[in-house]
């Protein structure tokens, strides 16, 4: 790997270590309480005292950010995880079965492939209501087809691996040699693919949150903080330009983390 590579990959760790701390510690970063409220102080600027400066309701727009980190990436991650795991079994199980049942099973992911994933994530959501919990399932379902097409071509390439072959013959049992050659491998390449998709995912659930239909107030979300700043842009651009960059950091740094090791994985990381 070249020095821009790893300098490259070790600044997308850090912020997202950084990420991590603030959604599995936000206490240790930010010790205001994000949901106070000092209506005499609203609308302050970025000072010393509140260094993302406070929102309409004078509520710290720092301690915010940071608490709003483990709704924002615990939603993108719930659903990537979901979908990776709903991929692998729908997947694999597409790749083993009879050719009828591969044909109806990759034209309706084909189906679904055709429309963004926002977009399908949105209809989702109009379906079962607004919600953090319908937002991880409508992101969930959304991210799905890519994961089934992977895990489908994986499983099939995997199947008539030398490796595979020389279980057999060495007198595995096809379903022992299925679960212990094929299936982790569909696994490991799906797992590069959930790295990327975890930063599809953030940015789905803050979409959807930012039309309303995720968290409800007074709860620190990023996207529904971008929300709460629009109308007062002008007048108080830093109630949604930090959540905003917080959502443009976490989603950069995971596509990037997820590129390098992608490119490894087929061999051109080096």
């Amino acid at each position: 790997m070249s020095i821009g590579r790893r300098i490259l990959l070790g600044t997308a760790v850090l912020v997202l270590a950084v990420i991590a701390v603030a959604a599995l510690a936000p206490d240790l970063i930010a010790a205001q309480d994000p949901l106070r409220t000092d209506v005499r102080g609203a609308l302050q600027a970025p000072s010393a005292v509140h260094p993302f400066g406070t929102d309409q309701s004078g509520r710290d727009v720092f301690s915010r950010v940071v608490h709003g980190a483990g709704r924002s990436v615990g939603i993108g991650l719930l659903a990537t995880g979901l979908a990776l795991a709903l991929g692998l079994l729908f997947g694999t199980l597409a790749g083993i079965a009879p050719r009828p049942v591969d044909i109806v099973a990759m034209r309706i992911t084909d189906v679904l492939l055709a429309f963004p994933e926002f977009l399908v994530a949105l209809i989702v959501v109009a379906v079962l209501g607004p919600g953090p919990v319908n937002v991880a399932i409508a992101v969930t379902l959304a991210a799905v087809p890519v994961y089934v097409r992977m895990g489908r071509v994986q499983t099939r390439t995997l199947a008539v691996a030398e490796h595979v072959e020389a279980a057999r013959i060495l007198g595995v049992p096809p379903g022992r040699a299925f679960l212990r050659h094929v299936v982790p491998g569909v696994l490991g390449s799906l797992s590069v693919l959930a790295t990327i998709g975890i930063g599809s995912s953030i940015l789905a659930a803050a979409g959807l949150s930012f039309l309303g239909l995720g968290p409800a107030e007074p709860s620190p979300e990023w996207g529904l903080m971008l929300a709460g700043g629009r109308n007062v842009l002008g007048q108080a651009w830093w109630i949604s330009v930090f959540p905003g960059a917080a959502i443009t950091l976490t989603v950069v740094s995971a596509t990037i983390v997820g590129r390098l090791l992608r490119a490894r994985a087929e061999g051109r990381g080096s």
